[in-house]
């Protein structure tokens, strides 16, 4: 069994290599999803961009709750621990 990847910055899962954000090289970047990491460089804060996305696909029953789990779990991800 796989373990499943998830971006280290906003935590959506990473289940295809075409999720995946790239280096400043181009290669692929297994830790980061192509809307926070492109060409090396971190393209968006997350928790206002992640918010809308979240509740489309019903993973919180609001803005609120939604924004308040992202403040608890993004400073466990790689990208947010570094700060």
């Amino acid at each position: 069994m796989t373990e499943q990847k998830f971006c280290q910055s906003c935590a959506m899962p990473l289940t295809e290599e075409s999720q995946f954000g790239t280096d400043a090289d181009g290669a692929k970047n297994e830790d980061y999803c192509i809307y926070c990491y492109k060409d090396g460089v971190f393209i968006s804060e997350q928790a206002e961009f992640c918010i809308p996305h979240t509740l489309q696909a019903g993973v919180y029953p609001d803005e609120n709750t939604a924004r308040a789990a992202m403040k608890e779990f993004f400073p466990k991800l790689k990208r947010w621990q570094k700060r």
